[in-house]
């Protein structure tokens, strides 16, 4: 899992369409390992730069907790049955796949790092090396480095460069957002996928790949923070000038409300799910009291069925969605971005469908908040269309070649090996 996400690939060019970097042709496939879905998309980049869906696969979760793995056999299960699925409808067999970043605690980071040139050309090593002392600064012990981003780079006074290469300078300077995650957790992720007969050419935060699905332009380049509430995690990312600037994930999600309901009502967790679907909201209304739903009770027979009110479900549900906003909230002021992440919310994930978690976002935010829908791609199924499958959406893109920063760098390219060559290529750099 330490090679994953090292190749920082090219800006596209603004001024005219040109195909996904970073994929050049074939079929290629996604993985969203979710708590309670298990998606699989494969994928294909057509002529004109569009990407075509050839197969779709999902799965109720299994073996998933928080993000995390926690039964292999059973997650395996599942993962196997989405990719067949997918594989049937594409009629080929997948030998890699682009995961989402769900487990291991993942963190989100800023460094500013300089590298001095001396007044010559910027040269692909030079970049190579910001790339570097970035990622050495970040270095944990017990965490892998998922993503080193290249926000902006300045030479000299010129800032807000997005590719440095040629502009002659004293300093190079470059702003990186690194995202890690614990080694422990990623290990048991990529030894379940491989169990599957399936290589992780790549992991991408899944927060990240939620906002790419969902967010317009203008969100992106004016500011916009993305919450992604999925099953058992909810995912917020910062958007700012065209960036992902941000990324928290909090242990608390969907399932949470609908194991609230189960354990207050003492009904079984499917009706609780039931209940939170049919008739569950944040907001009340005079007609809550009057309206009894029938309740099944752990236990007892069929036909126990008590009656609640309906107003007793929207008080289960109501502060568990403040507390996740709260924190939220929280976090946003924590990493100091309040300003850059813009007076935009973006709401996503299957948990964002409940009634009212747009409006109670709205109150404790204090931000103008829509519900995000990924934008469509063809061969899609419908069914797939919605808040839930914003990640898997995300990660097609990502993985057709879309929101990467440089030209096609691998930052950890082979050293030459003999003193010779190195001192040529020293000399090479500085005189």
């Amino acid at each position: 899992m330490n090679d994953l996400s090292r190749r920082v690939l090219p800006p596209g060019d603004e001024d005219e369409p040109s195909r996904p970097r970073g994929r050049t042709s074939g079929p290629f496939g996604v993985l969203d390992i979710g708590t309670t879905k298990i998606v699989c998309i494969i994928g294909r980049i057509e002529s004109d730069g569009s990407t075509r869906v050839l197969g779709f696969g999902w799965q109720r979760g299994r073996g998933v907790r928080g993000g995390g793995i926690i039964d292999i056999e059973a997650a395996e299960r599942a993962i196997r049955a989405a990719v067949g699925q997918a594989e049937n409808e594409a009629d080929l067999r997948l030998r890699t796949v682009t995961v989402n970043l769900s487990c291991g605690q993942p963190e989100s980071r800023l460094f500013n790092v300089q590298w001095p040139v001396g007044g010559r050309a910027v040269a692909e090593s030079d970049v190579r090396r910001v790339l570097l002392e970035g990622r050495a600064r970040a270095a944990s012990e017990g965490r892998d480095i998922i993503h080193a981003l290249p926000l902006s780079f300045s030479a000299d006074d010129a800032q807000g460069v997005a590719d440095p290469r040629g502009l002659h300078c004293e300093t190079l300077s470059g702003r990186l957002h690194v995202v890690d995650a614990l080694k422990t957790a990623l290990a048991t992720l990529g030894a379940t996928v491989a169990r599957c007969d399936l290589e992780v050419t790549e992991m991408v935060s899944a927060p990240m790949a939620a906002g790419m699905a969902t967010l317009v332009e203008d969100e992106r380049q004016l500011g916009a923070t993305v919450i992604d509430m999925g099953g058992g995690t909810t995912g917020m990312a910062v958007f700012a000038e065209g960036q992902l600037l941000h990324t928290a994930q909090l242990p608390v999600g969907g399932a949470h409300v609908t194991n609230d309901i189960a354990r207050v009502l003492s009904t079984p967790v499917a009706h609780a799910e039931r209940l939170k679907t049919l008739f569950g909201s944040a907001h009340g209304s005079p007609e809550d009291e009057r309206e009894m739903l029938p309740v099944p009770l752990v236990g007892e027979e069929e036909h126990q069925i008590a009656k609640v009110p309906r107003s007793m479900v929207v008080n289960i549900i109501k502060p568990r969605l403040e507390e996740t906003f709260e924190l939220v909230k929280e976090r946003l002021e924590g990493s100091g971005l309040g300003r850059a992440a813009g007076a935009r919310v973006v709401l996503t994930g299957g948990a964002s469908q409940l009634s009212g978690a747009r409006e109670t976002a709205a109150r404790i935010l204090g931000r103008q908040v829509r519900q995000g829908r990924p934008a469509p791609a063809r061969g899609l199924p419908d069914s797939a269309s919605g808040p839930a499958f914003a990640t898997a959406v995300g990660l097609l893109a990502w993985a057709g070649g879309n929101g990467r920063q440089l030209v096609d760098i691998d930052i950890d390219a082979d050293r030459p090996r003999s003193v010779f060559r190195r001192v040529v290529n020293f000399l090479r750099e500085r005189v």
